[in-house]
């Protein structure tokens, strides 16, 4: 099958173009689309957008996830940075329907300013509002009085449907107004979410359900081309099913999520995609909508850092290389920036971070190794427009010499393609070879000619090349990848690297030795071949550049390499005209006749050296509006010094601050009334999915409750006969209950990290003899760690309740305890519309709003803080503020981190974190893995009042401790961002009604 070339199409005009070979092509022609649109066309081969081919080269990004929306921009200049062209971003119902029929997309949750964001950074999006959406987000993106609706979810039932009505009309609106039809960035959208897994027996696909699912979309006004994801290529919804979408695509995570070993990659490596899709549907490009860019954690696991190991720059190298051999040319890297499942988003089987091992961290740092090798990979295909022309053809073993190397080629008539990896694709070995190569004028040739091989080292692939055009320029072959090329008037610059101690060529037609000139380094052999002139050198640490008629070549070792740019222009989706080498991050470039003006960050003092795109008469050369002092040679390279300083500055250490605290359980207390509590009177459950084995429903969602602490209450007269209290509690993987009976502790369940911790029934010994005929309370405390996705269907495993599912009171029937519950202060009617459904819990101090800034706590306890322990089981909240005042011009990331308390002989505790108001950490001590919790400027007032809550919750006999809690400064930049806006930041206020 043929595949277009990649084409790129600013927003703002096409000039930057002159660098590429532009392949037009009559979109309108061959365009599939049954839509009323012709702007967002595609054929076979690619998508295009104004009848231009585009590379979707994107990144996924939640915005949900970083809830301060001046940010974003950061973020998305920073993927732009990269050289991508795209951004995929998912929506969490959840956060905009908390309450039925309710949508609230304002504040914190609008989402206009991602749209304008990503014009404002040259990016185009993929919308992907589910409903379902899966995500590790709290029910897969589901609300939680979903759990009540009388239908099976993701199905054709009535009610299902119609409980989507509202979102998917609203969410469709707003996408609709921000297509690219009504000058918008969004050019595609995704229905539903990996439908693809089915219980046994249920009739699946249910092409009526995806029919209808597509038109609630529709109808709102959506008319960009729809794409899917199945998880597995089973082909049950393509282009040509009975219900269909415009372009087929599918997901892989082909290292999967054993982060515990992260040096170990499966043996298989998919090489029959390409095949499979022109099966399934031939008539749509190949799209892989979610490929593995990190991966997520569950409660216990290593840590994102070793997920980020698992999926590094080898990884990126290895396998994505292997993508485009296959013929990708819709390519979403999921996650490129995972952010912080803040206040309570989350799933049950994750916990407070989401850095995924992402590219960007969540601190929104670029220096993860992972980010600089995108940024080579990305960049080269915006130089290499016949790319995508290429005819692909199977992996095999004949182009090179040595079977233990596997190349898939790509061909063009002209222009050919070689991607070279370790057949055991995990090979941790060097591996020397020759390549052949096709030449239109040269035939066949054995490469490297001047010496006696090629190497590639441990996991590792290559892009070779031949009858390469560079400008004017044809690379009869290139050993050494391309980072970019481009053409100013009669000179063009190239860049190749390579990897330390590899040896490299690269021949160019129509040059004789005497036509080449070192112009840096050494150790670069040139000799004629009769046509060509061929350069052959080893990669060292010290660069080389050979002119070679008017063309100039850089030749690179990959490490320096990685700190070079081509900066785009703002608000266009190509790339400027400039190469730079220029250290951490260069956001953007403004070009006039005799200035250049870089927008970029810093970490370190840094030599910006133009090698590509500077006016021939400098006059001004700026970096962040500063003028710098700059030389500019012979050649027309510019060279000058960024400076960075350390800023002056300090952030309070917690320890010394003056903590309050106060009693959040005064359930326990005899005095405590809780006349305003909910009645679990219902003696059918709504949830369909769980019968109930108690006389009432004990289930949280039954009652409006969803999200983090459940609280119950049961009363019942002694008889003399109570020994025991079993009880079978449910809150999520990882979750803990505990159990007391009036004021005195009776025990709990600590929880644990694997698929059983989830059903566990807890056996008590009741603590004293009970008095007959008196009356006692039981009061249990359950920790909700988020709703359970909805992954197969129909399942319905979001409807799997949090709360009490039975229990047993030795000596008494079930109904002799009468039971009342809550949650949040007003469930589905929650109080904080601006931090959200999700947000807060039910501990006494969130009911009563005191985790907000500025609460009564003139008669709080005073305290030394978390740190100085609580003495026996219960939950005490501490607070404290303080003021920040940082220095403007710097990113300064902030994290609170808790001492690791997971060493045996410590008492288990979990602890929540609020900044502000907004729930930024939960703390699960005796699990972990989760210690550090950044929290972004914008949620902190880096130049005012901060207010920080910790609530901490001591589970066995003996309390427990917090062994330490700092304020810790990350890694400083220089910054040209400063478009920071704080959230919102509501104070506190009298609750009427709060119990």
């Amino acid at each position: 099958m043929l595949f277009s070339k990649i084409g790129v199409i600013p927003l703002l005009g096409l000039s930057w173009l002159s660098s590429a070979q532009i392949l037009n092509v009559d979109s309108r022609s061959n365009a599939h689309s049954k839509r009323q649109q012709d702007i967002v066309t595609w054929d076979d081969k690619s998508l295009m957008i104004n009848g231009e081919r585009l590379m979707i080269f994107s990144a996924e990004f939640h915005p949900f996830r970083l809830p301060v929306p001046s940010l974003w921009l950061d973020v998305l200049q920073k993927i732009k940075a990269l050289g991508y062209t795209c951004v995929s971003f998912y929506v969490d119902w959840h956060l905009l329907e908390g309450k039925q029929g309710e949508f609230r997309a304002d504040g914190i949750f609008d989402l206009q300013p991602l749209f304008d964001a990503a014009k404002e950074a040259g990016l185009y999006l993929i919308a992907r509002p589910g409903p379902y959406i899966n995500a590790e987000v709290s029910g897969g993106g589901y609300p939680g009085w979903v759990q009540r609706v009388q239908g099976r979810l993701r199905t054709n039932d009535a009610a299902y449907l119609e409980a989507t009505a509202n979102y998917s009309a609203n969410i469709g609106r707003i996408i609709a107004e921000n297509q690219i039809t009504k000058g918008g960035p969004v050019i595609l959208y995704q229905p539903e979410n990996e439908y693809q897994s089915f219980v046994k027996g249920y009739n699946a696909p249910d092409y009526e359900y995806w029919e209808n699912v597509k038109k609630q979309f529709e109808d709102a006004g959506i008319v960009v081309p729809s794409i899917n994801n199945e998880a597995h290529m089973n082909g049950y919804i393509t282009t040509s099913t009975p219900a269909n979408v415009d372009i087929y695509g599918h997901d892989s995570y082909p290292v999967g999520f054993d982060c515990t070993r992260p040096d170990i990659w499966p043996t298989p490596l998919a090489t029959d995609w390409l095949a499979k899709n022109n099966k399934l549907a031939p008539d749509s490009p190949y799209a892989l909508l979610e490929f593995q860019g990190g991966g997520f954690q569950p409660p216990g696991g290593k840590g994102f850092e070793a997920c980020a190991i698992l999926t590094n720059h080898e990884f990126e190298r290895v396998v994505y290389k292997n993508n485009y051999a296959v013929g990708a040319t819709i390519f979403n890297i999921y996650m490129t920036f995972g952010g912080t499942n803040w206040g309570n988003l989350g799933h049950a089987e994750g916990y407070t971070s989401y850095d995924y091992g992402s590219p960007i961290t969540e601190e929104r740092l670029v220096w993860r190794e992972k980010y600089s090798e995108m940024k080579l990979q990305a960049n080269f295909f915006h130089v290499s427009p016949a790319y995508l022309v290429a005819d692909r053809f199977n992996s095999s073993l004949d182009w090179t010499n040595n079977p233990a190397i596997t190349v898939t080629p790509g061909m063009t008539k002209t222009t050919k393609f070689y991607i070279s990896r370790h057949t055991q694709y995990n090979s941790t070995q060097t591996v020397a070879y020759k390549l052949k190569v096709k030449t239109a004028k040269y035939g066949e040739l054995s490469v490297p000619q001047m010496s006696d091989s090629l190497s590639l080292t441990r996991r590792d692939s290559k892009i070779h090349l031949s009858d390469y055009p560079v400008g004017d320029h044809n690379l009869v072959y290139s050993t050494a990848e391309v980072f970019t090329w481009k053409k100013y008037g009669d000179k063009t610059v190239l860049v190749v690297y390579g990897g330390p101690n590899e040896v490299h060529e690269l021949a160019v037609e129509g040059h004789t030795p005497s036509q080449c000139e070192l112009l840096s380094g050494s150790g670069v052999k040139i000799e004629s071949k009769g046509g060509y002139v061929v350069a052959n050198w080893a990669v060292t640490s010290e660069r080389k550049v050979v002119r070679i008629g008017t063309l100039t070549v850089y030749m690179l070792n990959r490490n320096e390499a990685y700190n070079f740019y081509v900066p785009p222009v703002a608000k266009q989706i190509g790339l400027s005209e400039v190469i730079v080498k220029a250290g951490y991050l260069i956001r953007t470039v403004e070009v006039s006749s005799k200035s250049l003006n870089f927008v970029g960050d810093l970490n370190s003092t840094t030599t910006l050296e133009v090698i590509g795109g500077a006016p021939s008469s400098l006059k001004m050369l700026k970096f962040n509006g500063k003028s710098l002092k700059f030389k500019q040679d012979k050649n027309g390279v510019v060279t000058a010094k960024v400076a960075f300083a350390a800023p002056k500055m300090q952030v309070p250490k917690l320890g010394k601050l003056k903590w309050k605290k106060i009693d959040t359980l005064p359930e326990l207390s005899s005095s405590y009334s809780d006349a305003a509590w909910t009645r679990a009177d219902l003696k059918k459950t709504y949830n369909i999915a769980h019968p109930l084995r108690t006389p009432t429903s004990l289930y949280g969602g039954d009652y409006g409750y969803h999200t983090r602490t459940l609280i119950f209450r049961g009363e019942f007269t002694a008889n003399s006969q109570e020994k025991d209290f079993s009880i079978y509690t449910q809150g999520g993987m990882a979750f803990g209950s505990t159990v007391w009976l009036n004021d005195e502790f009776v025990g709990s369940y600590l929880g644990g990290s694997t698929w059983e911790s989830y059903n566990y029934t807890s056996k008590y010994t009741l603590p004293s003899r009970l008095e007959n005929g008196k009356r006692y309370t039981f009061t249990v405390v359950v920790d909700n760690m988020g709703l359970d996705g909805n992954y197969v269907i129909p399942e319905d495993r979001q409807k799997r309740p949090r709360g009490i599912i039975d229990y047993d009171l030795s000596g008494h029937t079930k109904s002799d305890i009468s039971w009342k519950l809550t949650g949040n202060l007003g469930g589905e009617n929650y109080l904080d519309k601006v931090r959200g459904p999700l947000n807060e819990g039910g501990l006494w101090v969130e009911r009563h709003g005191y985790h907000l800034p500025a609460p009564p706590t003139k008669d709080w306890a005073n305290s030394r803080g978390p740190t100085e322990g609580i003495e026996k089981p219960g939950i005490t909240f501490y607070s404290t503020s303080f003021d920040l005042d940082l220095p403007k011009g710097y990113d300064i990331p902030l994290s609170f981190t808790f001492a690791n308390s997971t060493a045996a002989g410590t008492k288990a505790y979990r602890a929540q974190l609020f900044v502000n108001g907004y729930q930024f950490g939960t703390v699960v001590s005796n699990i972990g893995p989760q210690t550090r919790f950044p929290v972004p400027q914008g949620i902190l007032d880096f130049n005012g009042k901060n207010y920080v809550g910790v609530s901490v919750w001591a589970l066995e006999k003996g309390g427990a401790k917090v062994e330490g809690l700092e304020l810790e400064v990350g890694m400083m930049t220089a910054t040209s961002f400063d478009k920071i806006k704080n959230a919102p930041v509501p104070k506190w206020e009298l609750r009427k009604g709060a119990y």
